[in-house]
């Protein structure tokens, strides 16, 4: 569920507009001539036209596309590269598009902690469209310091009144009252109320913010925290039947692209600042993929041999597909199955432009009685769909939507799942269980009730089986990556050995 060609995935890694473009910002993000005339910045306002709040607006733009998450199972990465690919926003409207977007879905919790000490009512009794105009605004007064604040206020109070004059005085209201009393806005104690102070500083629900120091202790949950408002590295995984990381890295270099290996992942490459992947050179070719690092290791943790029949059970967008191929030099029967016809085509693009031919692509429901029925194979992998808590810097809508009770019926799906696919595999062969989360619930409580069931299957010290990154994996041998260690993604993988019984 990762390694898309232009877009990095819901579980694992996807391109992100805010680090994307982020070269384009100029020294005054996204200001109409107006607003700079009225700011009283020089040198800009005779060379900006400006702005049409109703085609070219970024401001208006990010308002309407968080107006289209709310209360969807839409997701923000996809909503915004089909804005940025409508052509509508240019040069550092892209940028200033992107960061409100991301950046007001990351800071959703702290913005509103701050609100209702600024609103003389409370936030649910808001208008939804006034409580995101208020958001938008108080982001770019706290978070984007090249926004002069006059302006960030001024631009606020235009797009209300455009979209709903009668509030616009309030907007304005509590905008410029943001300003005035920016020092004495005042969060829970750390140590009186620590999870409503880790909730209103890191911007987390409160239920995820008591899991998480349950999980990690106060101090440890609050780097975490922080990493998950950070934005994402940008990983790629070198190609290697084209191509060698080496290679790779000496063709970035060349184009004057920053970049190095990555610490874990033997084919990894860390890109040190935001570009857009379908031009960066050797994309068309096929040399790299999107993945990132967490992700890559799933992989080698199955570790498939070329000729292997080996079955990727929720397999699109194809990220960890077309890396055990890649590990299968191409060579053998490597079967990958999703839900949808829309998911396995991302699969078959991607298979096609990294020039990937032993990949048998099949369009079925894993939970069906009838799935792979009469097939045996040496390896399977079930990245199992999830709650994403390990990829929310990557999604952070994700942390809104979720809800405590979430994860009991994420970990019954999971634990049906493996319970589905581990006849699947031949006495003797191997079997990964992975998801992009941070929960027990959903990773070593999956794994506890599916062996109390299954006496043929051991879990095998994945430390003894990758032993250069022993240090990523837990006492019981699991592999468990972590945002604010090791700087990639939150991932939890075990591996079974079939016993020959």
């Amino acid at each position: 569920m990762d390694g898309l060609n232009t877009t990095q995935s819901r579980k694992c890694q996807g391109l992100r507009g805010d680090k994307t473009f982020r070269g384009d910002r100029p020294t005054v993000w996204g200001l109409t001539a107006e607003t700079i005339a009225k700011s009283g910045i020089q040198g800009y306002a005779d060379k900006i036209m400006l702005s049409n709040y109703a085609a070219h607006s970024p401001r208006l733009a990010a308002y309407q596309l968080l107006t289209r998450l709310s209360g969807s199972d839409l997701h923000a990465d996809d909503l915004v590269d089909q804005e940025l690919s409508r052509g509508l926003l240019q040069g550092p409207d892209r940028g200033l598009f992107s960061e409100l977007v991301f950046g007001v879905l990351r800071q959703q919790g702290t913005l509103d902690h701050y609100l209702a000490q600024l609103v003389d009512q409370p936030l649910p009794k808001l208008q939804r469209p006034v409580l995101l105009l208020l958001r938008l605004g108080l982001y770019q007064l706290r978070y984007l310091d090249r926004v002069p604040p006059h302006a960030a206020v001024h631009e606020s109070v235009e797009l209300a009144k455009q979209l709903c004059p009668k509030a616009s005085g309030l907007v304005n209201g509590v905008l410029r009252a943001a300003l005035r009393r920016h020092a004495t806005l005042t969060l829970p104690d750390r140590h009186v109320a620590p999870a409503a102070w880790l909730a209103a500083a890191y911007s987390m629900p409160d239920w995820l913010a008591q899991q998480w120091l349950q999980q990690l202790g106060l101090s440890e949950a609050e780097m975490l925290a922080a990493a998950t408002l950070e934005p994402p590295p940008l990983t790629l995984r070198t190609n290697t039947l084209r191509t060698t990381r080496t290679e790779l890295l000496t063709l970035l270099a060349g184009r004057g692209i920053a970049a190095e290996p990555c610490r874990y992942a033997s084919e990894g490459v860390r890109l040190l600042e935001g570009r857009f992947v379908p031009e960066l050179p050797g994309f068309s070719d096929g040399l790299f993929a999107v993945q990132d690092e967490a992700s890559q290791l799933v992989a080698h943790l199955l570790g498939p041999q070329p000729g292997e029949k080996v079955l990727d059970v929720c397999a699109a967008p194809g990220g960890k597909a077309t890396h055990l191929a890649q590990l299968m030099q191409d060579q053998g029967v490597l079967v990958a199955s999703d839900l949808s016809q829309r998911k396995v085509h991302r699969i078959e693009q991607n298979a096609g432009r990294l020039g990937i031919d032993c990949l048998h692509l099949q369009v079925t429901d894993a939970l069906q009685p009838e799935y792979q029925q009469g097939r045996q194979f040496d390896r399977v992998l079930l990245d199992a769909p999830c709650s994403g808590l390990g990829v929310i810097r990557r999604n952070p809508e994700a942390k809104w939507r979720l809800q405590p009770d979430s994860f009991a019926r994420f970990a019954d799906r999971q634990s049906l799942l493996l319970r589905q696919v581990a006849p699947l595999l031949r006495p003797g062969g191997v079997l990964v269980y992975a998801t992009c989360s941070t929960a027990v619930a959903e990773d070593e409580a999956v794994i506890e009730d599916f062996l109390s069931c299954h006496p043929e299957f051991v879990v095998e010290n994945g430390a003894q089986v990758c032993p250069a990154w022993a240090e990523l994996f837990t006492p019981a041998g699991c592999l468990r990556t972590w945002p604010h260690r090791q700087g990639c993604d939150g991932f939890f993988a075990a591996r079974f050995k079939r016993m020959n019984v």
